[in-house]
């Protein structure tokens, strides 16, 4: 089975959370980071304890590996053992690495990162080099693997770039739709969804309709939740039949245990878990109401 249907499987079972750990040291409570041997595995056992405490209320989890190459080897080993640790539970865990290359360099990075030590189920990808810096990935299709390409994001400066007007009244984020859409029709899933999908934010609310409706056969990774604004509401106009697409929440899970008043000095991965848990469930059952809506 391709990843794509995997994950919308794990959707219609789990819902639309997916658990971004984009883990910071500083996320990690201040007495298990004092308590490990360094930073990088402080953050090990916080994603660990995270992971076991969230999955059955999470569809996928999402980790950018930025956050674990500032801590450099170490970090980086850090990175493949969260992955590893995902994929041996039976999760899906999509690589949030943004690459965006062509050729030979694109073929390196998708060996890189849909085998060996960083395998992942998903990456994320930016076209804005062409589909032929999206060619590459493709070769691993065969074996089921998907991708989520930058289409519409969440950030304020997208307007910079995805919005700009072109002459035939699209905008450059609908010419990235158009491209995956085609693409969408050649490497598909039982499910109808194409084997790559695109990342779409919920933070804009007013094209979200008409984004789903114009690309229904594309999965959305859809970020912006929580920290950035989104709601709900705005996610699920971004779903198909309450399917069809996972909600990134990444700060707003990995920092719940410090919300409110806390006595940092008990606090430990087990509060810290619980607290993810808790987060994790109510934006799971945020999303099912406001689709029921």
């Amino acid at each position: 089975m391709v990843n794509i249907d995997k994950l919308y499987e794990s959707v219609a079972a789990k819902g639309n959370v997916c658990v971004g750990l984009d883990t910071a040291a500083d996320y990690v409570p201040p007495a298990e980071r004092r308590k490990a041997a360094s930073d990088a595995e402080a953050v090990l056992g916080f994603n660990k304890a995270l992971i076991d405490a969230t999955f059955d209320a999470a569809a996928c989890y999402k980790v950018q590996i930025a956050y674990y190459e500032e801590m450099g080897i170490a970090g980086l080993s850090v990175y493949a053992k969260t992955l590893q640790y995902i994929r041996e539970k039976g999760g899906l865990v999509i690589a949030d690495i943004k690459r965006g290359d062509i050729a030979d360099t694109a073929t390196r990075y998708a060996k890189a990162h849909f085998a060996g030590e960083f395998e992942a189920d998903f990456v994320t990808l930016s076209p804005y080099m062409g589909m032929d810096s999206i060619e590459p990935w493709l070769q691993y299709a065969g074996a089921g693997k998907g991708a989520f390409v930058l289409m519409r994001t969440s950030n304020k400066g997208m307007r910079d770039f995805e919005y700009l007007a072109l002459p035939d009244n699209k905008r450059v984020y609908h010419k990235v739709g158009d491209k995956l859409s085609d693409l969408a029709t050649v490497h598909f899933g039982k499910y109808g969804y194409g084997l790559f999908g695109a990342v779409v934010g919920c933070t804009e609310r007013e094209e979200a309709a008409e984004i789903r409706a114009n690309y229904g056969n594309l999965f959305f990774l859809i970020p912006g939740y929580g920290a950035q604004g989104g709601a709900a509401d705005d996610a699920a106009l971004l779903l198909r039949d309450g399917n069809g697409g996972v909600v990134n929440a990444s700060r707003s899970i990995l920092k719940a245990w410090s919300a409110g008043s806390v006595d940092e000095s008990k606090a430990d991965n087990t509060f810290a878990a619980e607290a993810a848990r808790k987060a994790a469930v109510e934006m799971r059952d945020a999303i099912l109401d406001a689709v029921k809506r």
